[in-house]
């Protein structure tokens, strides 16, 4: 079976489309069509499903594509690294949200980056999850942290850490609302008081409310600027009360910038994974990589 054709098979089969295969191996549509069409009729079975907007693969595609991709990543590992004697200073390429990866994972890995001889170059982008998912089914990253486990056998994900939320407001806005009043009041003596988001969907605060108090805010969104730091700075001035991972907002909580507005019982958690391509743990730097951040994230929980 030709390398070149399963080469082109595994990256339709990570990209999920032929127009998005195509722009990655730098082929024309029809040439990367052409290829597919081949390697169909030299198995004998179509490898995927055509619908209007990109690809699915069939069980036989799923299958041929998890036995392929990583002895395949492994070649182009070895095709890569070359022979000479620095071949060990790889880059690794991470993904991530923003706030997370440059406020946990980025610090910690930053340590591998020396030149002790084991060391990796380090290159970094963010983006949701999904973005950052399917960058990693692409190739076009080595590491992806998540809120969201990937499904399929293309991807591996391990459980790297739980994030607390908590709900804050600047001091003067928790004299305000009374905070101790939350107990007896729950969530009606927020209804008035505007809030702090990233999107106007309200997605921490509607999380927050659904997980402690069972019910749909009702709070005015006031700013919304999609940036956890940007949230906090906005929060530790006094524009609204906002929900915040605690990693983010302890320094805050500790020189007293801000103040928890409640302490439930049993806090709000977001799980975060750490995903590779199903095979990639063979190649050592990205093994160490992952390694390394499963040991750092033993002291973020």
């Amino acid at each position: 079976m030709d390398l070149a054709l399963l080469r082109t098979f595994v990256t339709v089969h990570r990209a999920g489309s032929f127009t998005r295969a195509a722009a990655l191996l730098g082929l024309s549509q029809p040439a990367v069509t052409s290829q597919i069409r081949t390697l169909e009729r030299q198995v004998g079975r179509p490898l995927f499903l055509r619908q209007a907007r990109g690809v699915t693969p069939t069980t036989i595609g799923d299958e041929l594509a998890h036995k392929a991709a990583p002895h395949l990543d492994a070649l182009v590992e070895i095709a890569e690294s070359g022979l000479e004697e620095d071949s060990s200073l790889r880059t690794l390429h991470l993904a991530g949200p923003t706030e997370f990866t440059a406020e946990r994972a980025l610090p910690a890995l930053t340590e591998l980056t020396g030149e002790d001889g084991q060391g990796f170059a380090l290159r970094a982008s963010f983006g949701t999850a999904d973005e950052v998912l399917e960058g990693l089914a692409a190739g076009h990253h080595d590491l992806a942290i998540s809120t969201v486990r990937p499904r399929g056998a293309l991807l591996t994900a391990t459980a790297l850490c739980d994030e607390e939320h908590v709900l804050v407001a600047a001091p003067h806005r928790a004299e305000q609302i009374g905070a101790g009043s939350l107990r007896r009041t729950g969530p009606a003596a927020l209804e008035r008081v505007p809030v702090v988001e990233v999107h106007e969907s309200l997605p921490f605060v509607a999380r927050y409310w659904a997980s402690v108090f069972g019910s749909r805010p009702v709070c005015p969104g006031t700013v919304i600027v999609p940036d956890l730091r940007a949230v906090l700075a906005c929060a530790t001035a006094g524009a609204g009360l906002a929900v915040l991972p605690r990693y983010l907002v302890a320094g805050a909580l500790e020189r007293g910038e801000v103040v928890a507005l409640h302490e439930p019982a049993v806090p709000p958690l977001r799980t975060y994974f750490l995903a590779v391509r199903t095979g990639t743990l063979a190649m050592p730097h990205i093994a160490r990589a992952h390694e390394w951040l499963e040991r750092a994230a033993a002291d973020w929980c």
